[in-house]
């Protein structure tokens, strides 16, 4: 806080509030405990809001958002089912999480994600079978509105306020078929029923990035239905041999 510009006095009374939520019963690691002490005192609405303040610049709260984020960046879950990861979903050795709880009807996936994004999960305090111990999908968030516009607000640039926890799901699923062109992977990848819902990433990429590349991808396919999807991504067909269709 001191490298943020707080005065002293500022820390000193913010430090005190977070010591009496902790003498209140409050998980300071968790902002559902911490929520519901808060609406147990007997306090004026200046002082709660004080104290609510005071949370939300401890370490500990933005870590796990912090967590949160990379964690849908690198999967692309849902926020839904990002809040539902158990411990048991991951395994740290391998550096693989397993989604076992979709979605939308959506299927089960897995992913290896990232030494950075296991480091970060490692340091979260495991309170409880939940990854993301209590804290519900509102108080994240919160979190995350607070966090997005304070940041829209320093750096002066409005569009960041229009970032939602979906958005990088969005973003995960347009890269991905920029760098592949592989519609049928980035539907594995999020877990989608059909080809339809993926669809909507592939005239995102196109609109983004254009149609001119100076880069060969080569794709095959032996089912109908997988040669309509890459006809549909642009592909143009080039041949065929042993029983396969390249594009």
């Amino acid at each position: 806080m001191k490298k943020q510009g707080y005065a002293d006095e500022t820390i000193r009374c913010y430090t005190l509030a977070l010591k009496i939520l902790a003498e209140r019963g409050a998980d300071i690691n968790s902002p559902e405990s911490v929520k519901e002490v808060i609406a147990r005192q007997r306090w004026s609405g200046n002082r709660k809001k004080n104290v609510v303040s005071a949370y939300t610049l401890f370490p500990g709260a933005g870590r796990k958002l912090a967590t949160f984020l990379q964690l849908l960046k690198e999967t692309a879950m849902r926020a839904g089912e990002a809040v539902r990861l158990e411990w048991t979903d991951i395994d740290f050795e391998r550096r693989i999480i397993t989604l076992n709880r979709p979605e939308k009807r959506g299927n089960p996936r897995m992913w290896r994600v990232s030494p950075k994004l296991i480091a970060m999960l490692k340091s979260l305090p495991k309170q409880d079978s939940w990854v993301f111990g209590k804290a519900s999908y509102h108080t994240l968030k919160q979190a995350m509105r607070r966090t997005r516009n304070r940041l829209a607000s320093k750096l002066q640039n409005p569009r960041l306020e229009k970032i939602t926890f979906h958005t990088f799901r969005h973003w995960k699923a347009t890269m991905l078929y920029h760098q592949t062109k592989d519609p049928y992977y980035v539907k594995q990848f999020l877990g989608h029923k059909t080809l339809k819902s993926t669809e909507i990433y592939i005239n995102i990429e196109k609109t983004i990035f254009g149609e001119y590349s100076d880069e060969f991808v080569v794709k095959f396919a032996s089912k109908p239905e997988e040669v309509k999807a890459l006809l549909e991504a642009g592909f143009d067909y080039v041949c065929e041999k042993d029983g396969l269709m390249f594009f």
